[in-house]
Parts: C-alpha cells; sequence; structure tokens
C-alpha cells in the first residue's frame, strides 16, 4: 500500500508523499483491490487521466458496457496526480513528424483539437461538479537571455509558417509582460490563451469519480504483470476482456516487453509557503497565468489558488534500467537546483521557505511524439507519450480512443497522432548515455547562454539530435 507520508531533508523540506498536491486534499484511501477471475468487456490499465477520461468517455457513449480499470496504487497517484498544473494546448513532439503523414492541415487540425480540449475539460467538470482550482488565464514563456529571445522569435516563426498564427500564441514586449509579472532580466515574452491553472489531484480525484457514476469499476492496489489480446494478469487474479487498453505513460516499462517502449522521463517539483502580499506585491503576479521560461532545460510554474509559487523543473532526468522512484521523493540538489530557479526569476522569494518536493515520471516515446492507437482484430490499444504535456492531451487521447474501441466515425481518430508506428528506445546502457548526454548538453548551452552568448547555443542542437528529440 502507498505510504502517505513524505520525508524530510536536513532543511525541513517534506520530500515525496506522492506529492505536495496529493498531501494538501490527503492521501485517499484504498477502493477495492481485484478479488479472483473477472470478465468485463473494457478493460483499461491505469487509472491516471487516461485511463479515466477513455472510461468516463465509454461509458457517456456506450452506458451498456462493463468497464473495469485495474491501477496498481490509487487513481492518480502517478503523472496525473504530480504535474505542474498546466491545462495548456502545448503539442507534444514535432509538428514536422506529425506532418510526414497527415501534411500541415493535420497538425493544425491537431493544435485546434488541443485548443478544444482545454475547453472540454473546464465543461467536463462544470457539468460534473468537479472543483480543481480552474482558472483559465493563459500562459506566458519568458526569454531572459538574448538566446532565448531568438530561440522564442524562432518559434513564433515557426508557427506562422504553420498556420498557427496570434490566436495560438502571440509575442510580448518586456513592458507588456511587467504589467502581468516581474520576471528578474525578462527581455521578452509570448502569451497563449489556451491554458488554465488547475489542482492536478482535485482534478483526477474528480474525474474518477465521475466516472464512477457512469458505472466504471476502479481497482486498485492491483497492479497489472502481463497484458495480451484477451487476459490482463495480476497476482490477485486475471481479468478477461475482448477489448484491453494501456493507459500507463512513464509505468508503460514496467510491463513485461513493454521496457524499450517509452522511456520514463524524471520531472520534480518545488512549492513555497504561501507568499505575503508584499513579496507578491513586488513579483505583480496577480492572475492566474501560468508561466514558463525558454531555457533549453526550462522550467515551469503556478500561482496556486492558496498563494504559493509551484515551480518544476528536470532533475535526474533518467534513471538506469527505466526505474521509477519511491513515492515521489527527489534528491537534495534537484530541490537545491529548482530554488535557485525560483530565487533568479523572483529575487523577492530569497527569504522564502519551500514547503514541499516530488518528482514523478512521464512518458517519452522514440520520436518524441503522443500517440493513440488500437487494433480491432486483437482489440489491444493504448494512449500516452505526452512527454511532459500531459493534462490536456489526457482527455483528448480518453476521446480519441473512446472513438476507436467503439468503431465510431469521427474526425478524433483521423488526427495524425492516431495509430502512429514508433521505434524503440535502445537497450541500455545506450539510452541512459544518451539522455543523460543530452541534459547535460542543455545545461551546459544555458549556461553558456546565460554567460552572454548572444544565439542559441549549437549544444542544445547536438542534443536534439543525440536523442532523436
Amino acid at each position: 500500500m502507498t505510504r502517505s507520508y513524505a520525508a524530510r531533508t536536513d532543511d525541513g523540506v517534506a520530500n515525496g508523499g506522492v506529492s505536495f498536491w496529493w498531501q494538501q486534499i490527503g492521501i485517499p484511501e484504498p477502493r477495492p483491490a481485484l478479488d479472483g477471475d473477472l470478465d468485463c468487456d473494457v478493460c483499461i490499465v491505469g487509472a491516471g487521466l487516461s485511463g479515466l477520461w477513455t472510461a468516463y468517455y465509454l461509458a457517456m457513449l456506450d452506458p451498456s458496457l462493463d468497464i473495469v480499470v485495474l491501477e496498481a496504487e490509487f487513481a492518480g497517484f502517478g503523472a496525473s496526480g504530480r504535474n505542474g498544473g498546466w491545462l495548456s494546448a502545448e503539442l507534444s513532439g514535432s509538428k514536422e513528424r506529425y506532418a510526414a503523414t497527415h501534411g500541415a492541415e493535420g497538425v493544425r487540425a491537431l493544435v485546434t483539437a488541443m485548443e478544444e480540449a482545454v475547453d472540454e475539460v473546464i465543461g467536463v467538470c462544470s457539468a460534473e461538479g468537479v472543483d480543481a482550482d480552474i482558472v483559465k488565464a493563459g500562459v506566458l514563456y519568458v526569454a531572459r537571455t538574448p538566446a532565448q529571445l531568438t530561440r522564442m522569435h524562432e518559434g513564433l516563426r515557426s508557427d506562422a509558417a504553420w498556420g498557427v498564427g496570434e490566436s495560438h500564441q502571440r509575442e510580448l514586449t518586456a513592458t507588456e509582460l511587467t504589467g502581468r509579472l516581474v520576471v528578474d532580466g525578462a527581455l521578452g515574452a509570448t502569451f497563449s490563451p489556451h491554458c488554465a491553472r488547475v489542482h492536478p489531484a482535485k482534478l483526477v480525484q474528480g474525474i474518477a469519480a465521475a466516472a464512477e457514476r457512469r458505472g466504471v469499476r476502479i481497482l486498485e492496489q492491483t497492479r497489472a504483470d502481463r497484458i495480451e489480446a484477451g487476459v490482463v494478469t495480476t497476482s490477485r487474479g486475471r481479468v478477461r476482456a475482448p477489448r484491453i487498453l494501456r493507459c500507463l505513460e512513464g509505468y508503460t516499462a514496467g510491463i513485461p516487453g513493454q521496457r524499450r517502449t517509452w522511456l520514463p522521463m524524471n520531472s520534480a517539483m518545488i512549492v513555497t509557503e504561501p507568499l505575503p502580499d508584499d513579496v507578491w506585491e513586488a513579483i505583480g503576479w496577480q492572475g492566474s497565468e501560468l508561466l514558463g521560461d525558454s531555457a533549453n532545460a526550462y522550467c515551469y510554474a503556478q500561482r496556486t489558488a492558496d498563494g504559493r509559487i509551484a515551480l518544476g523543473g528536470r532533475g535526474i532526468p533518467y534513471r538506469f534500467g527505466s526505474h521509477t522512484d519511491v513515492d515521489g521523493q527527489t534528491q537534495g540538489w534537484t530541490i537545491d537546483s529548482l530554488t535557485q530557479i525560483l530565487h533568479g526569476m523572483f529575487p523577492a522569494t530569497t527569504q522564502t521557505r519551500i514547503d514541499h518536493a516530488w518528482c514523478g515520471v512521464l512518458g517519452v516515446p522514440r520520436d518524441w511524439c503522443a500517440s493513440v492507437s488500437f487494433t480491432s482484430s486483437t482489440g489491444l490499444g493504448w494512449a500516452g507519450g505526452y512527454v511532459g504535456s500531459g493534462l490536456t492531451t489526457t482527455n483528448l487521447a480518453g476521446r480519441t480512443l473512446a472513438d476507436l474501441v467503439l468503431g465510431r466515425d469521427t474526425d478524433l481518430v483521423r488526427l495524425p497522432w492516431v495509430n502512429r508506428s514508433v521505434r524503440r528506445w535502445e537497450p541500455e546502457p545506450l539510452r541512459w548515455l544518451g539522455v543523460r548526454a543530452m541534459y547535460g548538453l542543455y545545461r551546459e548551452a544555458d549556461r553558456r547562454e546565460g554567460g552572454g552568448l548572444s544565439r542559441p547555443s549549437r549544444l542544445a542542437r547536438l542534443g536534439d539530435r543525440l536523442t532523436g528529440r
């Protein structure tokens, strides 16, 4: 059973305990586990948002279905309950890769679908009475060095070339940015309206309850040992179903035969104590915009509903052998690194206490692009590989996977991420060496750019080529 406590660092920072989000509202009591063999119409492995959204929409579209969701810990134990709370329309992976099969029109359709998914999540939460601290105020990406500013302009030109214009994101001058919030050293920013702040644990808890109200059965403390056509084997029994869907994201590597399918990438977060009014006045962050930067090893942040700053970034990016964390505990030097980023962006926080730190894993395919897939002949399907942009993508994936399972001919099943074929990651130690080298190059590139390099460092591009990003 998952432990509900967090360790403490020497500085008194709570570390782990799954996440601050879960500690804030309380680790839930486990639902019943599988008790012997059973049969159902659809078995979904993984009660994160991918699995829960899929179950929710399947039950809505066909209430006659008997749907069972299996979960090794509790619903939302993984990335769905540990992330930065960005309900954003950011697209996972390269537009060029999606366009290779569906052209520029397919890319634009996927971008539009992501933007609409932000509002879909908000709409479902309203209809189902899910209070997840959601505020749709957009997202700001700041550039703090000349090289970051150049990279930001390159991104805007790329969007324009794809036909994704200012309605998706637009440029702000440093003065315009300061009118929203004050980031030390900021030279400019971009703003997209297609993003909302959310409390991740409240969201996943609410969607799980909404799925259950539609008749979905969620069986927790039930770890899948093997997934095959027609059957999922666990230590507590076997679940037989003609349609079985794998929705494990970063934990996919734990299933036999899937260790090299998606790489479990690590991301870590810290959250401050509630900030006093004078610190907020100095920062000027009076709204609920999400905030990121334009570094190669980027960070992401939100102002929480109770007046804290939650900020995340990469710690140890990958553990050898596709291993994952224990209860969300992260390394002391990762906490220090994220704290330095916080203080660098907002000097007024230098006397602010860090209350909690944690980490989790996200799924990274070999081509860094998300996918949704279902094969009717075997009844096997999956969704995931969101590369850190999963909070909204899970909703779009769940709706798409539901349509595929039910054989519905919709616009969603024609999106370019459906039924994509992606090669596997290299065996160890090659993937460990590659990912560690990539983030080493990113950090060195950021160091050089921060030291005055006027253009984006070529080391970052070398890191991208090294891992196929």
